[in-house]
């Protein structure tokens, strides 16, 4: 009986001293995220919590940190990686055996209110597999790849379900942001095809990735849906919201580059298993 109570004491001691531990390494991860962050002048903190927390099979743990900061006096809401093993602190961690990023091993699981038939663009809502890409109209690459996929999914609608994001990389495609917001104007208008249309004429043929001249932009998108929105119907409030939570939505899963696709709630970061369906 005595040694059943010393066990039982010892295991909770040994549990305790993980709990104490993972704590311990939580506070010092964050108050180094805070302290590094908070050293540059042009970024004033606002907030740092963690997103999300891995403990990975080599002995350190992996971090996903919530930021929100005031950088050159606009407020930037993102989402930055780093590991630790308590004492040494890096943005990236290898293995050694693959080369393979351990950041793949991060990435959320998609939720269900990302399968809202409102962004259902082929294939049947009740498909075998639910395939999510979120993707910029003026990325070179998706321009070639959206098409093929959304046509697979049209042959095979009881296999595939397609839902489309929107995710301009406005940095480096700012036209991209016009474009977007008149596809949402589209949708509400009842287009059909919008995507495959606007993928399928390849809209760099007529329109830079970085023009400035909405009207120009706007443009050559009515002359490829065959429409006629104007530039208040793509700046009402309710189309750039809808554009935000888009945005909002892709920074959740952490997408930063297009395009990007999730098979059955799990990023598929090199398209292979949805292309292997």
């Amino acid at each position: 009986m005595m040694s059943l109570m010393l066990k039982s004491l010892s295991i909770t001691a040994i549990l305790a001293s993980s709990l104490f531990a993972n704590a311990t390494v939580d506070k010092v991860v964050t108050e180094f995220q805070t302290n590094r962050i908070s050293a540059n002048p042009q970024v004033k903190l606002e907030s740092l919590s963690i997103f999300l927390k891995k403990e990975l099979p080599t002995g350190w743990y992996g971090y996903v940190f919530d930021i929100k900061a005031i950088v050159n006096g606009q407020t930037v809401e993102a989402k930055d990686t780093v590991f630790t093993n308590g004492t040494l602190v890096t943005p990236e961690l290898l293995d050694v055996k693959n080369g393979r990023s351990f950041k793949d091993a991060l990435t959320p699981a998609m939720g269900s209110e990302y399968y809202n038939e409102e962004h259902l663009i082929a294939g049947n809502k009740n498909a075998k597999h639910k395939v999510v890409i979120f993707s910029d109209p003026l990325c070179a690459f998706c321009i070639d790849y959206i098409p093929v996929a959304i046509d697979k999914a049209k042959e095979n609608p009881d296999l595939i379900a397609l839902y489309y994001y929107h995710f301009p990389l406005l940095r480096i495609h700012p036209a991209a942001d016009v474009v977007s917001r008149a596809m949402i104007v589209a949708k509400e208008k009842g287009i059909k095809d919008i995507e495959w249309k606007i993928y399928q004429a390849n809209l760099l043929e007529s329109t830079s990735s970085k023009e400035s001249n909405q009207q120009l932009i706007l443009d050559n998108v009515n002359k490829v849906l065959k429409t006629s929105i104007t530039l208040k119907e793509i700046d009402a409030p309710k189309i750039v919201s809808q554009l935000e939570k888009d945005m909002k939505m892709t920074n959740e899963m952490m997408v930063q580059g297009t395009p990007t696709i999730f098979v059955d709630g799990q990023m598929d970061r090199n398209r292979k298993v949805f292309e292997g369906l």
